[in-house]
């Protein structure tokens, strides 16, 4: 059955009492997605009291994941189901769950309560009290009654000084007017924690929901860190994200401080900007469709997006508050627009020679149809321009690449060499098949740096391996996450009303027989990365897949690169670089202040203050190279992106911030020294 997934399709990325009709509906999810797991997951594991345990821990930790809302009493009570999940899901007996979802939801009515009353209480800023700052691994439930209140007691007071500061540095004023300050402040902090409680009781649509779904992607996470479970509205904002367009309003939120929900971004050419009506900072209001009614007050941005990203919405009424604070129904209709975060655009970099540089975003593709056009198609478009140019060599940025689909990630290698093997997929029979690119030529034979970091995943990942396998580009940067599995979309049932898994459904190694799975894409040339060392990457996520090696494959290999030289000549010039020994510098104060930090100190604004300020200090000081760091190369746009922007002034503009921000650039400027060293070493005839 595996066999007959074409590869190219993976993706390599209410009240909560009276529950009779979503019990049945639970029971049915949870019935329907073991039988999904049984026949497609990769890797399905036996339920039994291992998977049990394991898929309890992750359930409770995700219910409660800062250890905020339970008491130990509360996981006393539910340690009884620790080794009867597998029983419960064997016999499809779905009752379990009511619990849950009854004392998360009275916790959560609890701490409202709790919160709600500090309110009258006069707080004490005196140092009576110590504030106690630990890393999240050593988190604990609340042991009592008298626990909670004295967490959200100095939880609030902490948040008010922080406030305070962040709003004002000078120490002077701050304890000149500290009454009046407090005073005023302090109801605005509660609302915003009660804001906080009540969008948790939203999320999903009510706790009900929100636990149950909490459940099914336990299930699925213990099978692996990859697999979730999706409802409609998250299958269509995660098939979005790999799409270069899509059936949208073009609108963009985000929450601001007050709590409220913002237009941030209009697409254009999209049905928001063409309706005239609509303009960034104004505040949605409430959102109705035909059938359902989201009011925005307490309720997070996620959930807004779920409600316009909803295939069902394709009609929706804006209630709109415009800054001058009139109030306007404003109703918009999706179209198909381009999503602006899937788009590629080439630019030329100068100093001893002239290269090309295109930064992916993502591997994204028409969604639509399995031959449809991607980021392949926008790449080799983009290409055709810069060569044009006559550049002599190409960067290619895969920074913060998450991955996407498996067919644009084998069209692009194949774009670069002449024609071969790129990757060997094994399905879970232990049968393989080999992708290969079966186009003689190649699109651009010049030298390429492909740049990544920890964040780069999957199909990039994918791309890496096959060009460095190849020899044929310099990879450069940090070693990538680490996933080298392809998942699919598969509903629970004929029509989709039980929702869908996104499942992992096969294992892709390098032309060599080598995997990264947990291990990731380690760079030829290694650089500083602010992000080293924060245990992001696939092999710290608990459940992953293990890396192992099956049977490689014969490629036509290029000849060797000069690596060696290469990195020598970085490494010295790193070693001598003011902006990477910042980039150090950060990296350490921020795994000291957020990953390793377990500390202590008086409850007082003067401390507060010390604390805040001493750190704020570190960074400016660290980062002062960074910031008025400058490059020396020259970043500007083919003639044929000229001719484009020239008509509109707000692409001029984005254009300007963006060539900015290219050529202040650290790792970009390194790349294109490291691209001039190559072809200083290898001249091109």
């Amino acid at each position: 059955m595996l066999k007959k997934i074409s590869p190219f399709l993976l993706f390599s990325l209410i009240s909560v009492f009276g529950y009779s009709q979503n019990e049945d509906l639970f029971c049915d999810q949870v019935k329907a997605l073991k039988k999904v797991i049984e026949v497609n997951h990769y890797l399905p594991k036996t339920v039994d009291d291992s998977l049990s345990t394991h898929v309890f821990d992750l359930f409770l930790n995700n219910l409660d994941e800062n250890k905020r809302l339970l008491t130990k009493s509360d996981v006393t009570s539910f340690e009884k189901d620790r080794f009867e999940l597998d029983d419960y899901i064997e016999n499809n007996s779905c009752d379990f769950i009511d619990k849950y979802a009854m004392v998360l939801n009275e916790r959560i009515e609890n701490s409202k309560k709790v919160i709600s009353s500090l309110e009258s209480e006069n707080f004490d800023y005196s140092g009576k009290d110590t504030l106690r700052f630990k890393p999240e691994s050593k988190f604990i439930y609340f042991k009592n009654e008298e626990a909670i209140k004295r967490y959200w007691s100095k939880r609030l007071r902490y948040n008010i000084l922080y406030t305070l500061v962040e709003n004002d540095s000078i120490l002077e004023h701050l304890q000149s007017d500290f009454k009046t300050l407090e005073s005023d402040l302090k109801p605005k902090l509660i609302q915003k924690e009660l804001c906080k409680l009540e969008e948790l009781q939203n999320r999903l649509g009510s706790v009900d929901h929100f636990v149950k779904e909490t459940f099914l992607n336990a299930y699925l996470h213990y099978l692996d860190p990859n697999s979730s479970f999706f409802n409609a509205s998250e299958k269509e904002i995660f098939e979005n994200s790999l799409s270069n367009d899509q059936l949208s309003f073009g609108i963009i939120t985000s929450k601001n401080d007050d709590g409220d929900i913002t237009i941030v971004h209009i697409t254009p050419g999209s049905a928001a900007f063409n309706n005239g009506n609509i303009e960034v900072n104004d505040v949605i209001k409430s959102l109705h469709s035909n059938t359902e009614t989201l009011e925005t007050y307490c309720v997070s941005n996620e959930d807004v997006m779920a409600f316009t990203s909803d295939q069902n919405h394709n009609t929706i009424i804006f209630k709109i508050k415009k800054q001058n604070g009139t109030l306007k129904n404003i109703e918009l209709t999706k179209t198909k627009t381009k999503t602006e975060e899937n788009t590629v655009s080439g630019y030329i970099i100068e100093d001893k020679s002239k290269v090309g540089y295109i930064s992916i975003p993502s591997f994204y593709s028409d969604l639509e149809s399995p031959n449809g056009l991607g980021l392949a198609n926008d790449v080799a478009k983009e290409l055709y321009k810069l060569q044009k140019e006559n550049i002599q060599g190409l960067i290619l940025d895969l920074r913060f690449n998450g991955g996407g689909s498996m067919k644009e990630a084998s069209d692009l290698s194949g774009m670069f060499i002449n024609r071969g093997p790129l990757s060997i997929l094994k399905y879970s029979n232990g049968e393989t098949y080999t992708i290969k690119d079966s186009n003689r030529g190649a699109l651009f034979t010049k030298p390429i740096v492909v740049l990544v970091n920890n964040y780069s995943a999957s199909a990039s990942e994918f791309f890496a391996a096959s060009m460095q396998d190849y020899n044929r580009a310099i990879i450069v940067g940090s070693t990538t996450h680490g996933k080298a599995s392809a998942q699919v979309i598969l509903p629970l049932d004929v029509d989709g009303k039980l929702g869908f898994s996104k499942l992992t459904v096969e294992k892709f190694y390098r032309v060599t027989g080598k995997s990264h799975q947990a291990q990731g894409v380690i760079p030829d040339i290694i650089l500083p990365n602010l992000y080293d060392g924060f245990k992001t990457q696939e092999k710290f996520i608990d459940y992953a897949l293990a890396n192992d090696s099956i049977a490689g494959v014969k490629y036509p290999k290029h000849k060797q690169l000069p690596i060696k030289q290469l990195k020598k000549q970085s490494i010295a010039r790193i070693n001598s670089n003011a902006n990477f020994d910042a980039v150090k510098q950060l990296n350490q104060l921020i795994i000291k202040n957020y990953f390793e930090l377990d500390t202590e100190y008086l409850l007082t604004l003067d401390n507060v203050y010390q604390e805040m300020t001493s750190y704020r200090d570190q960074w400016r000081t660290m980062n002062s190279p960074l910031k008025n760091h400058i490059s020396n190369f020259t970043v500007k746009n083919t003639e044929y992106t000229k001719e484009v922007i020239s008509y509109n002034d707000d692409k001029k503009t984005i254009n300007q911030s963006i060539l900015k921000d290219l050529k202040n650039d650290i790792y970009i400027e390194e790349a294109q020294t490291i691209l001039q060293d190559l072809l200083n070493l290898i001249p091109l005839n």
